[in-house]
């Protein structure tokens, strides 16, 4: 009973630093991939992108990823923002939505680590006297103009490499 209040009070000062960390989305760490073997890290339909990643065997930069556009014909209704500019954090309304983790095939001890940032808005529209919502060209035209632009949720993405470099 004893080992167990000690290891209980010992875990208890780690149990804030794990309370932020926790995402919206769960998810296990992925499948290792092997070096130069480009993957998909998870899609952002709302935001018609794709995050991809890759590891290059490099020392210098062991692992890239990029937000790649899904379609053309793909409507947005969210961004997909740089995380250097953006700098989200809880204190501004950002939400951790992802932790994704993908271990290096390759090189076992080392894994990329991507945590998806997600800033949501609250865009609901008016309902008309027919319960639809719906937006009318002139009056859309005429808001854009005065600058009027209704916010979108947008979603920003930081890469972590941990672990020890293999040789």
């Amino acid at each position: 009973m004893r080992l167990s209040l000690l290891m209980l009070a010992a875990l208890v000062p780690a149990m804030p630093a794990l309370a932020a960390e926790t995402p919206e989305l769960q998810r296990a760490v992925g499948a290792p991939q092997a070096v130069g073997a480009v993957h998909t890290l998870r899609q952002i339909p709302e935001a018609c992108a794709r995050l991809e990643g890759v590891f290059t065997g490099q020392a210098a930069e062991p692992y890239r990823f990029s937000a790649v556009r899904t379609s053309e014909q793909c409507q947005p209704r969210a961004r997909f923002v740089d995380y250097a500019k953006a700098q989200p954090s809880a204190d501004k309304g950002w939400k951790l939505n992802d932790v994704i983790r993908v271990p290096n095939a390759a090189c076992p001890a080392q894994q990329a680590v991507v945590r998806v940032w997600r800033l949501p808005v609250n865009n609901t529209q008016a309902l008309d006297g027919q319960g639809q919502s719906r937006i009318y060209l002139e009056e859309a035209k005429k808001q854009a103009a005065a600058g009027k632009i209704p916010q979108v949720t947008m979603f920003a993405a930081q890469l972590q490499v941990e672990g020890k470099a293999c040789n």
